[in-house]
């Protein structure tokens, strides 16, 4: 990706996409980042794919004449099975979403079009396909299974979000260090509307490949769940159901899952089966927030998710962590635990969210020290930065 710039076909039959595409994108395309070709139909677009050798990503609507996108993903592997596709679909059509994904939609972004976050959106799918590119181009001088899962962490690590979410009323940090080569846990972000944004942090049964796979399955449900649903407990619900249809490894993964509302410092939240969250206040003291009942996702249909409301005063900061960060061991077999991360900070309160979070994870290792790591570490902070009108 980094010798040319990288080809998108954007497939739609509006007309004022194109020039607004053109306009939007400029910088890029000046920067030789990106370039752009249009088409008004899927059959326009398997023409272009044909006749031109040199498309990276499909960028489709869903509802157009003569052939849709949800066909269109059919044909493109027929053309070249290493393009990537991006589907365009209307707010909260999960049906339509999750069809896309069955047939090989690498990720979504809706209408309206946010730009930014179709910018993100399209980064992280040509991170990933460049990393299946340097996959495929070295596959034949693969010595050992290690360099393989070497290659495959990379492309895990691809969808995890590199751009944090933040505004002058709340600042982001996140990490995730797995155990082996191939991880299990995620962290994610959703923009929701009215400026809030969706938070996610969640731990896969199992570890390496099969992990991955289905951490990949539910990063994709619960970002287009969030973005669909009316509230963290009808979320978890969602994405439970559809993990369980064709859940035949019998995989689980415990989620966390919030909804904040930087205005006004509401943290809506609903678990299932994962650690409880902590909220570190300015003068040292902690509180863990109350668990909500709910189980694993993925193993039984039909369970509701209680969801819970609480408010972030200035200056407080929130914590969302995997076990690994709580039941690391030392070289005694001591556990880490819930106690030793509330006290970290009752001396002094680090001022944003990037220290507390580097912070964690170097006290982990500090106790951990020479005792291998067991599981994945994930850690993701939230400061409230701004004061009550």
């Amino acid at each position: 990706m980094t010798q040319r710039a990288c080809k998108i076909l954007v497939v739609d039959d509006e007309p004022d996409l194109q020039p607004l595409m053109r306009q939007r994108m400029r910088r890029y395309v000046r920067r030789g980042l990106y370039t752009f070709v249009f088409a008004q139909n899927g059959v326009e677009a398997l023409e272009m794919l044909q006749e031109q050798q040199d498309i990276d990503l499909v960028l489709s609507d869903i509802n157009m004449p003569k052939m849709d996108g949800l066909t269109l993903l059919q044909q493109i592997p027929k053309v070249d099975p290493d393009i990537r596709s991006v589907i365009i679909s209307a707010y909260g059509d999960m049906k339509n979403i999750r069809t896309a994904m069955n047939r090989g939609a690498f990720d979504f972004v809706t209408k309206p079009i946010d730009f930014d976050d179709l910018k993100v959106t399209i980064d992280r799918t040509l991170r990933n396909l460049t990393e299946w590119r340097e996959a495929l181009a070295s596959r034949d001088k693969l010595v050992a299974l290690q360099n393989e899962l070497d290659v495959a962490s990379k492309m895990q690590q691809s969808i995890l979000p590199t751009e944090l979410p933040g505004t002058d009323e709340y600042k982001v940090a996140a990490s995730m260090q797995p155990a082996r080569a191939i991880g299990g846990d995620f962290f994610d972000f959703v923009h929701l509307d009215g400026g809030r944004i969706g938070i996610a942090v969640a731990d896969v049964s199992d570890k390496g490949v099969p992990a991955a796979l289905f951490m990949m399955s539910s990063r994709t449900l619960l970002k287009g769940a969030a973005i669909g649903g009316t509230g963290p407990g009808e979320v978890l619900y969602e994405v439970n159901n559809l993990l369980e249809e064709e859940n035949e490894s019998a995989m689980f993964v415990t989620v966390l899952y919030a909804e904040y509302n930087p205005a006004t410092g509401e943290l809506s939240y609903a678990n299932g089966g994962h650690n409880a969250p902590v909220i570190f206040h300015e003068d040292g003291s902690s509180t863990v927030l109350p668990l909500t009942d709910g189980v694993a996702l993925g193993l039984m249909p039909g369970l509701d998710y209680r969801q819970e409301t609480v408010k972030l005063s200035p200056s407080d900061t929130l914590v969302l962590y995997t076990d690994g960060v709580t039941e690391a061991m030392n070289t005694d077999f001591e556990e880490f635990g819930l106690e030793r991360l509330r006290r970290m900070f009752v001396e002094s309160m680090p001022g944003d969210a990037e220290t507390i979070n580097d912070a964690i994870f170097k006290a982990v290792a500090d106790f951990a020290g020479d005792a291998p790591q067991s599981d994945d570490i994930t850690c993701l902070t939230l400061c409230r930065t701004t004061t009550d009108a």
